[in-house]
């Protein structure tokens, strides 16, 4: 991953300390994914408890990074002595905890969105305040902030496009539509659809519980009233981070979910309209930089597949013009791995509270 020379001095400093730092949802796909990440930064000679409230998980092996570990019960004294604890897990787990790592002088960071409506949490993504520059002023944690929500994904993909482009043209609209994967609401959402394609092939009844309609070999942009997964509050909340992230800055978004009968991955549709004509290539020149890959027309195309493990946000401009050179209206296709972002942003997150107090913990 690139490093801006700005914080490789930061960077250096946190790879030079042994941290204690817990993951709470261990056994979770972001927990799982996390874990990897994090042996693979900056931080990788830390040492990294995996922590769990599933009476199914603890006890379980599993690895950190490369390394076999357990999966531990959380106890009251879990957090003691903690420099960083990632809410990774459900929902649920967060609000039950997050108080007592706190207590404990930890700097928090959530990745399952419980904390977003606390007093001072702020929603954070470095990416997009570096893209966005002066623009983010006052999105970034102080001493008073008790903890930090890791963007969402899609919510990073769509303001980092925006970002660059309006940082160097003035833009008309921007209208999306994001294709859901299913491990973005876990295992429980990806084993069920996988067992309605394979009840599909073999003629048998369809399992509902996670979705209440048929998601394998469809797409649809709401789901059963009885379904655990839930396309409207990720929306709204993709919604209210792209505005959030500069105050108004960014120009503002039409958006659309649509759950893919995919397991892994996000795609995002993006039609841009500029104020004035542009050619792709000078589309192309504004996008550049870190975090994002562009995809020229000369290579397959981006896709689920294609971003699998990538770190980067790969993006193809297209512009919906014929003949002509410069046009008003672009079609931008992007992918990313849904779960190494989220890791990856998380991981960004850590290092700015890092940065607030680097010989202590951010009370």
């Amino acid at each position: 991953m690139r490093v801006p020379d700005e914080d490789k001095g930061l960077q250096v400093n946190m790879a030079n300390k042994l941290y204690r730092i817990g993951i709470v949802g261990a056994s979770s796909l972001a927990g799982k994914e996390l874990s990897d990440e994090l042996a693979e930064s900056l931080l990788a000679t830390s040492n990294v408890v995996l922590l769990d409230d599933e009476e199914d998980a603890a006890g379980q092996v599993t690895t950190a990074g490369e390394e076999p570990a357990f999966i531990q019960r959380i106890e009251s004294e879990s957090f003691e002595r903690m420099d960083f604890v990632f809410f990774t897990g459900d929902a649920e787990i967060t609000r039950r905890h997050w108080q007592e790592a706190r207590r404990a002088g930890a700097s928090i960071v959530d990745l399952t969105y419980a904390l977003e409506r606390e007093k001072d949490v702020l929603v954070l993504s470095p990416w997009v305040n570096e893209a966005l520059g002066e623009r983010a002023r006052g999105r970034e944690p102080d001493l008073r902030t008790p903890a930090v929500v890791a963007a969402h994904p899609a919510a990073v993909m769509l303001a980092m496009i925006a970002a660059r482009l309006s940082a160097r043209m003035e833009i008309a609209s921007v209208a999306a539509t994001v294709l859901e994967p299913a491990s973005e609401h876990g295992r429980a959402a990806m084993d069920e659809m996988h067992q309605q394609t394979v009840s599909l092939l073999s003629f048998q009844s369809l399992p509902r519980e996670q979705y209440d309609a048929q998601v394998s070999f469809n797409l649809l942009p709401t789901l059963g009233e009885g379904a655990r997964v839930r396309l409207g509050p990720t929306e709204r909340r993709i919604r209210s981070e792209y505005a959030g992230f500069s105050d108004g800055a960014l120009p503002p978004l039409a958006l659309q979910m649509v759950q893919a009968p995919v397991f892994h991955g996000y795609v995002v549709s993006v039609l841009v309209e500029l104020r004035k004509p542009a050619t792709v290539k000078e589309v192309e020149g504004a996008l550049e930089g870190d975090h994002i890959d562009l995809v020229t027309g000369a290579s397959e195309p981006p896709s689920n597949l294609s971003a699998a493990g990538q770190e980067d946000i790969m993006v193809r401009v297209m512009g919906d013009f014929e003949e002509a050179e410069r046009g008003t209206r672009f079609w931008l296709w992007m992918a990313s791995d849904n779960l190494k972002l989220a890791a990856l942003n998380a991981i960004a997150c850590a290092a700015e509270l890092r940065r607030l107090r680097p010989s202590g913990k951010v009370q």
